[in-house]
Parts: structure tokens; sequence; C-alpha cells
């Protein structure tokens, strides 16, 4: 039971989110004594990533979480003392929004399909109050026009892609990438000179390849959806960090193969090394020439302010005006390199981005960028693993009811959980969304609007289907966002064989739906079944797709919460930008202020130097099977902590 957790600690982290989960993993490094706990059921908050069933249960759960009644405080108000007051959590995460899910794809039940691998299921249905009115009955497939918010088989337990014995059953990369080069949907539909049972053979080739949506069911267990789309810079600051702690030992990552732009109403790749460009036949030779020589100067900006000093105050894309460069060039450097706004980047924010992207070319591959294979959730719980291997204690599906305030003194002494126990600490860490109304009334917040998309072929066609892309399509309309499209293949361990996960993000200035549907509909064709027997597309098909707003709580100041005790810190759910600095900054910064002159993450400790005593110092309590008690015990885990930054693959 949770009555059986200690109740000194030195530091209490409520959730799981990659600020916090950094945080845990800095403080017990350090020899705290660490209690990192979530309310949910998973690792990760709004950083998760989920497997397609536990995505659509994670969709219901909210949904039900939304429903339920706040509790009454008289089953926890004894506890507080007289001279004690309580500032109490808020009971629904509100930091969701505007769902909405559109299924494409044939729903032909051709048999009782379920997950493979899955637990017996139960049938529901996904059903919110925020679903608006569906697309245009054109976006629809004929069968479901009087329906789009499809009734999903689901587990009736939560199960998102956290144990690593889920990774038995997904394709193998080399599986991936040695998929058959035809693409599924269509017929080959071979030359007048074959013979009709050649044709017969294709066509039922063909259906039998064809993703329909118990397809997709049946093998969600191969598919790792973010709920936040991020990629990591390979100089970036979460990079250091994970081989400096040697956590990167705990996770895989791929190069990000291409950039891509979008332009004329075209995909095109961008190039990046000097080989590309002056490979590429999008550019002419002047072209190549004006492209190397501005970034050049760009890698070396700050040694020659004249040729800036006087555009400071202007926008990235007048200064560009300004360096003679045409017009092919000027939306390749601001929409692909820089990938900044057209109208709010300044000359030298501009600048700075072009720099770091260079500078992070042809350290891992030919993209500045690399992705985790299984999805961004799996960074925080790399940061939890680390935790719990120097002593954190971590529990999920624990919630908290409230902290507790020291009258006098003005600082928490103790949270009180929803079993009624009483943890103290000296610091807390609570992550925003946790935080009640009461306390975040003076805050905010901005939105970020998110689009998750499963197609049945890449946006730009090359030899090889195994491309993770990034394509930033800028503003279609005046006054909109420019929005950052991620697409990610099979051998990422994201999406199922013959699929592409797309991920679509914007700052958000209405629905997500309302600020993301111009750009699917220009990229891509909801399927129906007519266009299915089509022998070739100029549009990926989409086959199913969810939008909905998500709370972007970075650059709230610490004084916008009211009433926060001194030794309470808050840190922010996801933010909008492409890589995880921010993030990383926010942890380092929060460490530095509550053990000032302790080293941030250090490096871990040569095997040779450990010393292993007190293993029983702290016997497991029976029952205890949802909380990890984990610490350094034999010398064969040790030696893993040799070699950082092995796993950072190409």
């Amino acid at each position: 039971m949770a009555d059986t957790l200690p109740t000194e600690f030195d530091v209490v982290i409520i959730g799981t989110g990659l600020p916090e989960s950094i945080l845990a993993a800095a403080c017990s490094r350090s020899g705290q004594r660490v209690l990192h706990i979530d309310s949910r059921s998973y690792y990760g908050g709004n950083w998760a990533s989920f497997s397609f069933s536990g995505l659509l249960s994670w969709l219901q759960e909210y949904q039900q979480n939304r429903d339920t009644e706040e509790e009454s405080v008289a089953a926890w108000q004894h506890l507080i003392h007289e001279t004690e007051e309580p500032i109490t959590f808020c009971k629904k995460d509100e930091t969701i929004q505007h769902i909405e899910v559109f299924c494409y794809a044939s729903q032909d039940k051709e048999d009782n399909v379920q997950e493979i691998g899955a637990p017996q299921k139960n049938t529901s249905s996904v059903a919110s109050s925020t679903v608006m009115e569906p697309l245009s009955s054109a976006y629809l497939p004929k069968e479901s026009n009087s329906s789009y918010f499809t009734s999903y088989e689901i587990s009736s337990k939560h199960t998102p892609k956290s144990d690593k014995d889920i990774s038995l059953e997904v394709t193998d990369v080399k599986e991936s990438l040695e998929k058959d080069k035809n693409c599924i949907h269509t017929v080959s539909g071979g030359s007048k000179g074959e013979n009709k049972p050649t044709v017969e053979d294709n066509i039922d080739e063909s259906k039998k390849n064809r993703i329909t949506y118990p397809r997709i069911v049946e093998e969600g267990r191969r598919f790792n959806i973010d709920l936040v789309s991020k990629l990591l810079y390979s100089q970036g600051s979460l990079i250091d960090l994970l081989i400096k702690s040697n956590v990167s030992r705990y996770a895989e990552f791929k190069n990000v193969t291409r950039i891509l732009a979008f332009r004329e109403g075209k995909v095109e790749q961008v190039p990046c090394s000097r080989a590309d460009v002056f490979n590429s036949k999008e550019l002419t030779m002047v072209e190549k020439r004006m492209l190397m020589k501005f970034l050049t100067f760009c890698l070396d900006y700050e040694q020659q302010p004249d040729e800036y000093q006087d555009f400071k105050e202007c926008s990235f894309s007048e200064y560009l005006k300004t360096k003679k460069l045409t017009p092919n060039l000027q939306h390749f450097i601001l929409h692909s390199i820089a990938m900044t706004s057209e109208s709010s980047c300044t000359t030298l924010d501009g600048l700075k981005a072009t720099k770091n992207f260079l500078q992070c070319l042809g350290r891992f591959g030919n993209t500045p960028f690399l992705f985790p294979l299984y999805g961004q959730g799996e960074i925080p719980q790399c940061f939890c693993r680390m935790c719990a291997v120097f002593g954190g204690i971590y529990c999920l599906r624990h919630k908290v009811q409230c902290l507790v305030v020291d009258r006098e003194s003005g600082r928490c002494k103790a949270i009180i959980d929803h079993f009624g126990q009483r943890i103290n600490a000296k610091y807390f860490i609570v992550e925003d969304s946790y935080l009640s109304q009461e306390t975040c009334s003076n805050v905010q917040y901005k939105q970020i609007s998110r689009a998750v998309l499963i197609t049945d072929q890449s946006i730009l066609k090359t030899e090889s289907d195994q491309q993770i892309s990034i394509l930033v399509v800028p503003p279609l309309e005046s006054g909109t966002c420019s929005v950052r499209v991620t697409e990610l293949c099979s051998s990422t361990m994201t999406c199922m064989k013959d699929t592409y996960l797309v991920h679509l993000t914007c700052a958000s200035s209405k629905t997500a739906r309302e600020d993301l549907e111009s750009v699917v509909k220009t990229l891509f064709t909801p399927f129906t079944e007519t266009e299915a027997e089509k022998e070739e597309l100029r549009k990926p098909r989409l086959l199913w797709a969810l939008y909905f707003n998500m709370r972007d709580s970075s650059g709230i100041s610490r004084s916008s919460y009211d009433g926060l005790p001194s030794n309470v810190y808050v840190c922010s759910g996801p933010d909008c930008g492409l890589g995880n600095e921010h993030a990383v900054k926010q942890a380092e910064t929060l460490f530095q202020e509550i053990y000032p002159g302790e080293e941030f993450c250090p490096p871990p400790p040569n095997p040779e130097d450990i010393i292993f005593d007190g293993d029983d110092k702290q016997p497991e309590a029976p029952g205890t099977n949802n909380i990890i008690m984990a610490k350094l015990e034999s010398s064969e885990e040790s030696q893993n902590l040799e070699n950082p930054g092995k796993h950072l693959q190409n």
C-alpha cells in the first residue's frame, strides 16, 4: 500500500514531465532523497508517447477526468494543524482542449479485430463534449459521412508503451528497411501485354495490403504517438546533458534524414551540407554561390557587426532582402534553415538561429536533428530511470490533495496524498497543471495547436521509403502562423509498416483544427474508396487524424503565481519550440536555486570507485507493486555507466 512510503524526503517532485524528470535525476544524483510522484498512470505527462490503443484510452480517460466532480476536503482537513494552511491542487487536468478525432480509413469489419498482444478488450466509444462539427462531407469517406467520430475498440486498461517488453512486438528496423517499394492502396497496373491473372493477382495483393482502420487497431502497439512534437539539436543542451550524465545509454536515436521546404504549392528538399548545395537541381549555380557565401557569414556573424548593425530593429526577412538573395534563397533560409517567422523574428534572432543550425550539421549526420526511437516520451523515462538508479522512489497513480504551509514561516512543510498520508520534505517541485485556478488566477497562458495524422505515403516520395523529414509551411493566409510538420517513418518505431506518422504544430490563434486544417488539406488527401483504385496519387492519403490544443505554460514568471511558498518551485509543460532547450534550461536554473554550488547532473562515478553497502537498509514492503525503489545493486549494472553517448547513432 502507498501508506508504506517513507514520510521524510529532501525533495518531493510532482509530475513526470521532462523538466521534472531532469530535476529528479539531478537531485538524486547529488545524494538527495527524492520522491517522484504522478497522478497519471504513465510517465511523461504532456511529454508522453502512447500506442494507438493507449492514445484512444488517454482520450477516454481525459473525458472521464473532465466529468468528475471535485472531491470534498473534509477527508483530509483534520490533518492540517492550527498553525498551518493548505494550498489545494487542481483535481482536473485542464491542459488539453478542443479534442477532435477523424477516421478516413475504411472501417470494413472483416473480422473481430483486436490489437496484437493486447489483453481482453471491451468495446467502447470515445466521446467528448469538446468535439466540434466534422469536416465537410467531401472530406469524409462515403461510408462514414454520417458519423465521423468513430467507435473505437480499446483496452479497458490503459496500456501506454512504457515497458520494454512491448519492443518485442515491434517491427525490427532492418525489417522495416526491407519494405516493399510498391505503394500500398494503389495497383501497379502492368502493361497491356500482361496476362489477366497477373493483373488480378496485383489487385488481390493491393486489397490485402490496404490499410484499414481495423488493421491500425490490430497493429496499434507498433505506434508510439507523441503528445508533443520535438526534435533534438545535435549540438543542443539536451544532447550535451544526455552524454554528460550518461543517460544516453537508456535510449537510441536516429538522424533526421532530410529538411523540406514548401514553395509555390510544391514540397522540395532543402540542401544542407556543402555537397547537397552543389548537387541540388533546385538552385542555379549563382544561387549556390550566394547561399554558401551567406551561410559562411552566419557562422561568424558576431565578428562582423558592421554587416547587420543597421538592421537590428528590422525583421530577419527584411534583412535577407538587403543581402541581394533571390526569393528562392530567402525562402529556404527563413523557413527551412532558421525556421523562424517572417513577422516576429528579428535580425539577430534569425542570424543566431541560422548559426545554431549550421553548427549542428555533421555531428551525427547531414542534418542538425536527432529523433529518439519509440518517441519523445522515452526521454523523460530515461531521466526517471537515472533517478531510480541513485535511490529515487517512484509512485504513479498517486494523487496529491494539497500542500501544507506553515503560517508563521510561509514555507511548505509537507504534502497530503489521496490516502491521507502526510509526507514531509524540504523542497517541493510541482508541474504547472497541478496548480489550482486560485493559484493561477493571474497567469496568462498561451496555447499550442497540435495535429497527429496517420498517412499511407510520404509527402515527398524518394527511392527510400524510410525518411524522417521536417517541413515548415509558411502562413497560407495573412494573420496566420507558420506550421511545423514532422513526418516519421516506421523505422523510428512510431508507426506500423506501410504508414507514416505526421505531427503538425503551431502557436494557437483558434482551435487546433481551425489553425491546422488548411495545411492538412494542402498536403494530404482524405482516403476514399474510389481514390484507392487510382494508379497514382499526387498527395498522400490521410487515414486518421487527431486535433487538440495544449497549454503552453513556458515563460510564466514565478511572481505570476498567487501565494506560492518560497520553497515550492513550478515547472512548465511543453513549449511550442522545436527543441528541448527551454526544459533543460529551466531544470538547471531551478536546481541551482535549490542547491547552489552543486554540480548539475555530473558524470556517473567510475564503477571501480563505487562502494556497495547497506543493500538491506530499505527492505521492499509487501504490496508495493506501483512503487519503484531502485538503487545501484550490482557491479554488472554499474558497468553500464561507462562509454557516454555510445547509443547516439546515425
